[in-house]
């Protein structure tokens, strides 16, 4: 039985809604069973939620499906004011929601509120994208007639978003599915549902109307969300997650040919050449490799430092990472929260122990923190081996393998060495460089001299085993659009 918690805390947890969304309302499950929600820096329960059912889950696709017909014409100016307004209520509402989100995932409280501030981000962009749906009107080419296109609403949708970041990958589907004019149901992550559940709310006292966003909690994702996927109503499947379930997915999607947004893993390789600023370069590596806990697709998941430099890199990234205060993120000043659940723990332990048996040297960390909750040690390694599994896998943890290349060929074609190609990170100051490792790194996004390439008004996806379609940016609508092309005859 967990303790609970003293003051906002209690109080936030008490607010939040514990139901599924659907229809416009606020639902237990058919079966009322219920998912409980643990505080990983803790291991205690914090809330228990609905579980749903299939049928639930069916139920929620019924509202969207009922849903499309009116809200599809509603006017773009209508859709966006809806999203303006869910915009300023994360706003206004950030430091709760940042401190609900530290509760269920455990990132520190001030990252939380930079989450909150970047998914209301995506609200704001697609508020103003909206009112610019466009096509196009053209002479025939060989004259005669007229070309007319237009672009038109999926129809229903089926999100499944992420533990990682909980708020973020929901605002940046349900943003630009609500202002093309779909309706959607989205299943969050079982360990972090209550940053999704608050968005609902969000937006129900935004005015959206009842049908258009259903929201199912689930211990069994796949038992609950199969059914939807396979439903001849449901027309778009947009995934964030791992590859391995996100092929599993496609696999599901491509009996109702769906459409399909796969945002799934990452194996960023953090490149730094000789001309490069040292301290430029471990400023932006803090940020690519720690951002929430190293549990991020977007995280430098190795890093390639030229020979010259390589020691001072590796001393120098140790001495910041091994400073980093470690502890709840709900404490002043930890910049180190406990890492998801134990199954993640011991992933990392496993892929560290990998390469330190392989011959890998432990600048820092290297271990788990004792005491309760999942903590581990910001960790750096030396002379990382290239049979070392974790320059080939996710770690999703505080671990930072660092190895030396000779050349710019050498860089390169390491950095390309994985079927992942998310984002890579790039430190140099010869521009014409710049320009020819960026054309050349087998990546869907490139962080030049930063050590950050999230932005809602740009382009965020991979190529590869990291995913199709992209999201945020113009490009994000066009996800959830159809383009119909009439033929007219002469006037």
């Amino acid at each position: 039985m967990s303790s609970e918690p003293a003051g906002t805390e209690a109080q936030i947890l008490r607010d939040v809604p514990k139901q599924l969304f659907i229809a416009g309302a606020w639902r237990d499950g058919a079966q009322g069973a219920t998912l409980a929600v643990h505080d990983p820096a803790t291991g205690e329960t914090i809330a228990q939620i609905a579980d749903a059912t299939p049928g639930d889950a069916l139920d929620a696709l019924t509202a969207a499906s009922d849903t499309f017909a009116a809200w599809r014409e509603t006017a773009p100016r209508e859709r966006g004011e809806i999203l303006r307004s869910a915009y300023e209520a994360l706003i206004e509402r950030s430091d709760e929601l940042a401190l609900l989100m530290t509760l269920e995932m455990g990132k520190p409280v001030a990252e939380s509120r930079a989450e909150v501030t970047y998914a209301a981000e995506f609200l704001r962009w697609y508020a103003e994208e909206a009112v610019r749906i466009d096509g196009r009107f053209s002479t025939h080419q060989a004259g005669g007639g007229r070309l007319l296109t237009m672009r038109q609403p999926v129809g229903p949708c089926v999100f499944i978003t992420p533990w990682n970041f909980p708020l973020a990958m929901g605002t940046r589907k349900i943003g630009p599915a609500i202002a093309a004019g779909c309706t959607m149901v989205v299943k969050p992550a079982k360990l972090t549902p209550l940053s999704m559940l608050a968005l609902a709310q969000v937006f129900e006292r935004a005015g959206l109307p009842a049908g258009v966003l259903n929201v199912v909690t689930a211990s069994s994702s796949g038992e609950v969300m199969e059914p939807l996927i396979r439903d001849p109503r449901t027309r778009k499947l947009s995934f964030t997650g791992s590859t391995e379930v996100g092929r599993a997915l496609m696999a599901q999607a491509s009996e109702q040919i769906l459409r399909v947004s796969m945002e799934l893993g990452g194996n960023a390789p953090f490149v730094v050449f000789e001309d490069a600023d040292l301290q430029d370069a471990l400023d932006g590596a803090i940020v690519a490799k720690m951002r929430n806990i190293g549990e991020a697709c977007t995280a430098a998941n190795r890093f390639h430092v030229h020979e010259s430099i390589a020691p001072q890199f590796a001393d120098g990234l140790a001495k910041r990472m091994g400073a980093m205060t470690i502890g709840r993120g709900t404490q002043d000043g930890v910049e180190v929260g406990p890492l998801i659940d134990e199954d993640q723990l011991a992933k990392v332990q496993e892929l560290v122990d990998d390469a330190v048996g392989q011959g890998a040297r432990v600048l820092c960390g290297g271990r788990r923190v004792d005491g309760p909750g999942t903590f581990y040690e910001p960790t750096v390694l030396a002379g990382v081996p290239a049979g070392a599994r974790l320059l080939r896998e996710e770690i999703f943890g505080p671990v930072a393998p660092v190895r030396a290349f000779s050349s710019e060929e050498q860089a390169i074609a390491e950095a390309n060495d994985t079927q992942f190609g998310l984002v890579a990170y790039l430190y140099t100051a010869d521009l014409a460089r710049a320009l020819r490792v960026s054309e050349r790194l087998e990546t869907g996004m490139v962080g030049l001299n930063q050590g950050m390439v999230s932005n809602a008004g740009a382009p965020f996806g991979g190529i590869k085993h990291s995913g199709i379609g992209r999201e945020g940016g113009p490009e994000g609508i066009g996800e959830y659009l159809e383009t119909k092309y009439v033929a007219l005859p002469a006037p």
